[in-house]
């Protein structure tokens, strides 16, 4: 039944390494642009606020198949935007899957960290400003180091899902391990549940233990109120 395993035409442990560089890249980026998106969230310039509420409002409800094909037909084939990758396809494509899910995911990381910012005691900020600091002072000294610590769960939950939504790299030929299920799917007929049961268990492998490590380091991190 796992005969395909051994014959030596699948590189499945390749296939999981770029599903592994796809979820490590995306997720800085998206923590990054996050950040970012929260600051805009609470910032006292309307303006920001607004930017901030309808690019998580759009993007959110977006879905990120849509994203993602958008990057490739939108700033690709359309503009000619490589990300500096040259005229190595693989490259481009990989970038580009990159993007795309840092627009999406950031939204989500946007949210949670909101969800913490909320957290933190109104008396703080106050006092701070009283000390004479201003927004970005107040916001990434005191506010966001609190927020952080606060979602660590959710942001696990954000990385999990991250993880499984880099199978959506596949619509534009991220050779990821699901492009690397659709080819033993075509080629291997008779072993159909094997091989989703190998894709499968390859996932839990890799989310199963980023949520235990995440949650203990939750539990370790917690504000204390």
């Amino acid at each position: 039944m796992f005969d395909f395993l051994s014959s030596g035409r699948y590189d499945l442990l390749g296939a999981f390494w770029v599903t592994v560089q796809l979820t490590f890249y995306s997720a800085i980026g998206s923590l990054i642009w996050g950040t970012l998106l929260a600051g805009m969230r609470v910032s006292p310039v309307p303006l920001l606020r607004a930017f901030g509420t309808a690019y998580v409002n759009l993007v959110r409800n977006t879905p990120l198949t849509i994203i993602i094909v958008a990057s490739s037909l939108g700033l690709y084939q359309t503009l000619g935007i490589a990300l500096g990758a040259g005229e190595n396809f693989d490259d481009i494509g990989f970038r580009l899957a990159i993007l795309g899910m840092v627009v999406y995911t950031g939204t989500f990381v946007c949210e949670a960290l909101r969800s913490g910012i909320n957290t933190v005691p109104v008396g703080q900020a106050e006092a701070a400003r009283a000390m004479g600091l201003g927004f970005t002072q107040v916001l990434t000294l005191i506010i966001l180091p609190q927020a952080f610590r606060s979602v660590v769960a959710p942001l696990a939950n954000v990385l999990i899902a991250l993880t499984k939504n880099t199978t959506v790299a596949a619509a534009i030929g991220v050779a990821e391990a699901s492009l690397l299920m659709k080819e033993m799917l075509e080629n291997e007929t008779q072993a159909l549940f094997a091989v989703f049961g190998v894709v499968a268990f390859g996932f839990i492998v890799l989310t199963l233990p980023t949520g235990l490590l995440l949650g203990w380091v939750a539990k370790r991190v917690a504000v204390k109120r």
